[in-house]
C-alpha cells in the first residue's frame, strides 16, 4: 500500500491504472478514491498529475471489471465535488460531459451505474462552467431523462434528474422543450411524494418552466394528478404541516403562475395563500435563507398590483420582519428586503409614509447606495426609486438626507446598463418641478449625460434619459431650456420623435412641447427648423400613432401658434391646417381636444391675425364646424369636459369681429 500524500506516488498510481493489472489497478483507484474523497488538495494533485484521462479510459474500457468502472466513476464523481477551477477542469479541459452522458443512455449500464454518473452530472450543473446552453435542444438525452424520472426508478436517480434540469432550463426555449416533453406530469407526481428531497427538487424545476411563460402555466392549471389539479396541489403544499422548503417552493410556483398571467391576483390561492405564507416565511423564526428567499419571492408576487401591496402590508408583521432582515450582514438578505420594501412602496402614499417611519430604512438605503455588493446597490436604488414616488417624500425625506448626492455619484461612475436604467428611472422623480433636489441636481452637470444617453442603443435608457430632461424642462428658467437645446439640438429630438418605441416618442414630444412654451425658445428652434419640426409634426399626425400621441402633437402646435413670432408658421403650412379642419370628423375626444387647443391659440393672437388669415379658417369649414360643435356640445353633452366648452367659447368670441354670422 502506497502513502498518498508523497507526490512522487500520484506517478507510480497513474502507471498501474494504466497498465490495468487486475488486483493492484484496483486497490490503486480505491487509494485514489479514498484519498479525494473530502479533500480538494488531494483533488488538486490528481488533477496536476493528469490522471483523468487514465480514469476516464478505465471507465470506456471495455475489458474493465465493473468494480474499477464503479471505482473510477466514483472518482470522477468525487472530483466534480471539488472547487470551482477543478470542476472547470474536468468540464473544458477533460470534456467528461459528453462521456457522462454516454453512459446515462447506454442501455449496457447497470442502474447503479447510471446513477453515479447522473449525480455526478448534478454536481457539474451546479456550477457556472457547465454546458447548460441548448443542453436540452437533444432529444434523445432528454428523453432518456425522462425516462429515468419514472416512478420505478430510484429516489437518488428522480432527485438527480430533477436536479439537473432546473439548472439546465434556461431560457424559453429550454421550458417549452421540457413542457412539450411531458416533464409536468412527472413533475406533478413527484410533488405528491412523502419524500421533501424528491419533492423540493421537483417544485423547484416546476417553477423553472413556468417562470415568466404563460404556456406553460397554462399548462399547470389545466393538469391534474390523483383527481386534483395541479395549482390546488400546490395550494395544499402552504399548509404548515409541511417543511418550510416545501411551503416557500409552492408558493414561489403559484407566484409564478400568476405573473405569467394565467391566475388573476383575485384567486384566493394567490391573495389569501401564496401571499400570507410569503410573509409568513418571512418572520424571525426561520432561516435567513428561507426568509431571504421568501422576501424575493413575495416582492415579485406584488410588484405589480395595488391591492396585493396593500394587503402585504398589514399582513402578519411583514414591515417589522422586512426590517429585521436589513440589520443582516448577509448581503442576499438585505437585497431581499430591500426588494420587497421597493414592490410594497410602489403604488399606496399610504404604505409608502408607513416604510418611511419603518426604523432603519432610509439608512438602510443610503448605506445601500455605498455597499460594494452589486445586487445590494441596485436594491437599494430600486426601492428609492418606489419611494421617490412620493411628492411628500421628495419635499421632506429625500431633502434632509440630500439622497440625491450619492445616486449622482454611481450615475457618474457606473457602467453597468442595470444601473443606468434604475438609477435615471429614480432621477426622473427627483427632477420633478416640486422637487427640491431638481436644481442641485441640475448644477452637479447632468444635463450632459442624460442628453448623451438618449443615443443609447437601450430604449429603457433612452426612455428614462429623454423622460428625465422633459420632467427638467417643465417650467425651468431660462437657462435650463437654453442648455438642454444647445446640449442635446434640434436635429436629436427630432430624431427621437421617429424612435420605433412609442412610449420614447411620447416623451419626446413632452419634451418638445416643454421648450415651446415661451417665445423666445419658440423662435430658438423654430427659426432654424420650422419645416423640419412641422415636417415631423405632420408625419405624426399622418402615422398609426394612438390617439395620445397626437393629441401631443396638437399641443406642440398650439404652443407654436400661440408663442412664436412668426404667427406665419402654422396658418400657412396646409398639411397641418389640413389636420386641424379634420378635428371635426375625430371621434376620439382627445384628438379633438388637441384640435381644438391649437385652433383656440391660432384665433388668440389678435396682434398677428388679419382677415386674409381668418379667411383661411373659412375656407376649411373651421369656423362651420366649431359653431356646429359648439351647438351640439350644449345639446347633446351638458356634461363634456370644461376644457373644450370654454375653448369653443373663445373662439366664437373671437371669430365674432370677422363672422358675425356665428353667432346667430
Amino acid at each position: 500500500m502506497w502513502a498518498i500524500s508523497q507526490e512522487t506516488n500520484w506517478d507510480e498510481l497513474k502507471c498501474i491504472i494504466s497498465n490495468g493489472d487486475g488486483v493492484d489497478c484496483r486497490d490503486a483507484l480505491i487509494q485514489i478514491k479514498d484519498a479525494v474523497i473530502g479533500s480538494n488538495k488531494q483533488k488538486g494533485a490528481l488533477l496536476s498529475h493528469e490522471l483523468v484521462p487514465v480514469i476516464l479510459n478505465t471507465c470506456i474500457d471495455q475489458d474493465q471489471s465493473p468494480d474499477r468502472k464503479m471505482d473510477a466513476l466514483v472518482i470522477l464523481g468525487s472530483l466534480a465535488k471539488g472547487s470551482e477551477e477543478q470542476v472547470e477542469m474536468l468540464v473544458k479541459q477533460y470534456n467528461v460531459v459528453p462521456y457522462l452522458l454516454k453512459e446515462i443512455v447506454s442501455k449496457n449500464n447497470s442502474k447503479k451505474c447510471v446513477e453515479i454518473c447522473l449525480s455526478t452530472l448534478r454536481s457539474i450543473f451546479e456550477h457556472p462552467c457547465a454546458p447548460k446552453e441548448n443542453f436540452l435542444a437533444d432529444t434523445d438525452v432528454l428523453k432518456q431523462f425522462l425516462r429515468l424520472a419514472s416512478a420505478n426508478s430510484s429516489l437518488k436517480t428522480q432527485i438527480c434528474i430533477t436536479s439537473i434540469l432546473v439548472s439546465a432550463c434556461q431560457t424559453n426555449e429550454d421550458q417549452l422543450r421540457l413542457l412539450q416533453a411531458g416533464t409536468l406530469h412527472i413533475l406533478s407526481r413527484m410533488i405528491c411524494y412523502d419524500n421533501e428531497d424528491i419533492q423540493i427538487p421537483a417544485l423547484r424545476c416546476l417553477s423553472c418552466m413556468c417562470y415568466s411563460n404563460r404556456s406553460v402555466a397554462d399548462n399547470i392549471c389545466v393538469i391534474s394528478f390523483q383527481g386534483r389539479s395541479l395549482p390546488d396541489i400546490l395550494n395544499s403544499l402552504m399548509s404548515r404541516l409541511f417543511c418550510p422548503e416545501i411551503q416557500l417552493s409552492a408558493a414561489r410556483c403559484l407566484t409564478y403562475v400568476y405573473r405569467s398571467g394565467t391566475l388573476p391576483s383575485t384567486d384566493n390561492r394567490i391573495s389569501q395563500k401564496a401571499l400570507p405564507t410569503l410573509a409568513r416565511l418571512c418572520a424571525e423564526s426561520f432561516d435567513h435563507s428561507i426568509r431571504a428567499s421568501a422576501s424575493e419571492t413575495l416582492a415579485y408576487l406584488i410588484e405589480i398590483d395595488s391591492d396585493l401591496q396593500r394587503t402585504a402590508a398589514i399582513t402578519n408583521h411583514l414591515l417589522k420582519s422586512l426590517s429585521d432582515l436589513l440589520q443582516s450582514q448577509d448581503p442576499s438578505v438585505k437585497q431581499a428586503a430591500l426588494c420587497c420594501f421597493a414592490s410594497l412602496g410602489a403604488n399606496d402614499e399610504a404604505i409608502r409614509k408607513r416604510l418611511m417611519d419603518t426604523f432603519g430604512l432610509i439608512n438602510a438605503i443610503l448605506n445601500g447606495l455605498k455597499d460594494d455588493n452589486s445586487q445590494v446597490k441596485l436594491a437599494a436604488i430600486r426601492c428609492l426609486h418606489s419611494l421617490s414616488r412620493s411628492v411628500q417624500q421628495l419635499r421632506t425625506t429625500f431633502q434632509d438626507y440630500t439622497i440625491w448626492e450619492p445616486l449622482m455619484d454611481i450615475f457618474a461612475t457606473e457602467t453597468s446598463l442595470e444601473y443606468l436604467v434604475a438609477v435615471t428611472s429614480t432621477i426622473c422623480n427627483l427632477l420633478l418641478e416640486f422637487s427640491p433636489s431638481k436644481e442641485p441636481i441640475i448644477n452637479a452637470g447632468i444635463i450632459d449625460r442624460l442628453c448623451q444617453y438618449t443615443m443609447h442603443e437601450d430604449p429603457s435608457l433612452r426612455l428614462n434619459s429623454i423622460w428625465a430632461l422633459m420632467n427638467m424642462s417643465f417650467q425651468s428658467e431660462l437657462y435650463v431650456k437654453t442648455d438642454i437645446i444647445n446640449t442635446l439640438g434640434t436635429k436629436r429630438i427630432l430624431e427621437l420623435l421617429n424612435d420605433p418605441d412609442t412610449r420614447i416618442v411620447m416623451k419626446s414630444l413632452g419634451l418638445l412641447r416643454n421648450l415651446l412654451s415661451k417665445t423666445h425658445h419658440v423662435e430658438v428652434i423654430m427659426g432654424t427648423h420650422s419645416s423640419q419640426v412641422l415636417e415631423a409634426l405632420n408625419k405624426l399626425l399622418e402615422s398609426k400613432h394612438s390617439a395620445e400621441v397626437k393629441e401631443q402633437v396638437f399641443c406642440i402646435i398650439g404652443n407654436i401658434a400661440a408663442e412664436a413670432e412668426n404667427g406665419d408658421y402654422i396658418i400657412m403650412d396646409k398639411k397641418i391646417m389640413g389636420h386641424l379642419a379634420g378635428f371635426w370628423f375625430y371621434l376620439d375626444r382627445k384628438l379633438q381636444a388637441g384640435a381644438l387647443f391649437a385652433i383656440y391659440n391660432l384665433v388668440h393672437r389678435k396682434d398677428l391675425w388679419s382677415m386674409e388669415k381668418y379667411s383661411r379658417l373659412s375656407e376649411l369649414n373651421i369656423i362651420k364646424h366649431i359653431y356646429a360643435l359648439n351647438k351640439k356640445t350644449i345639446r347633446e353633452e351638458p356634461q363634456c369636459q370644461d376644457y373644450i366648452s370654454r375653448t369653443l367659447k373663445q373662439i366664437v368670441i373671437q371669430c365674432k369681429h370677422f363672422y358675425p354670422e356665428i353667432l346667430q
